[in-house]
């Protein structure tokens, strides 16, 4: 209901700040809860325990850059452009979005091994679809085919998921560059080898 969004949103908003800060483990539910000016009643009225809460975290963002890359991979342009557009927007949005995403990869081992499998699957899922564009161009001759497209993905997410380590919004480029720059190292590094 429109009406419990905020509950929900501010439940959210003050588990992603509290696990930044204090880190999953040593954030307690009374604490998200007293932060967020709630009730545990209300908390498990949306969430059924801590992992839920940081399963959310990183899902929501997850949900977003799997819509921004379908419109992306089935939109307009050439197989280049697509896939330039959807490595700069995965770097864009994870640095938009990288409290959410650093807390993920640095709590994800503690999570229940079933939601832990769901998550897998839902990021496995996005990789496939990115995965289908650099196959797209390999097909087309566009790009060089004899590196596999699993490991031109693997090899480019692992860059993207370090962001965490390294990236500061306070810092000389924005998300934007330094998705820009990514996307062109990966173009780059897809064109056919000179015979």
């Amino acid at each position: 209901m429109a009406q419990d969004e905020p509950v929900r949103q501010r439940l959210l908003a003050e588990a992603t700040r509290l696990f930044a800060e204090r880190g999953f483990e040593s954030t307690s539910v009374q604490e998200i809860v007293v932060s967020a000016g709630v009730t545990k009643g209300a908390m498990y009225h949306y969430f059924d325990s801590k992992d839920d809460l940081l399963h959310e975290i990183y899902a929501r963002v997850l949900r977003m850059q799997m819509d921004r890359l379908t419109r992306i991979a089935d939109g307009p342009g050439t197989v280049s452009e697509r896939l330039y557009a959807a490595a700069a927007d995965v770097v864009e949005t994870t640095a938009d979005n990288l409290d959410d995403s650093k807390i993920f990869f640095r709590s994800m081992h503690l999570l229940a091994p079933e939601t832990q499998k769901t998550v897998r699957a839902e990021r496995r899922r996005y990789h496939e679809r990115f995965r289908d564009l650099v196959a797209e161009g390999q097909r087309e001759g566009v790009f060089r085919a004899d590196v596999p497209a699993d490991i031109v993905v693997d090899y480019f997410f692992g860059s993207v998921h370090h962001l965490g380590s390294w990236y500061r919004v306070e810092g000389p480029l924005t998300g934007g560059q330094v998705g820009a720059q990514f996307a062109d190292l990966l173009l780059t590094s897809l064109r056919p080898q000179a015979s």
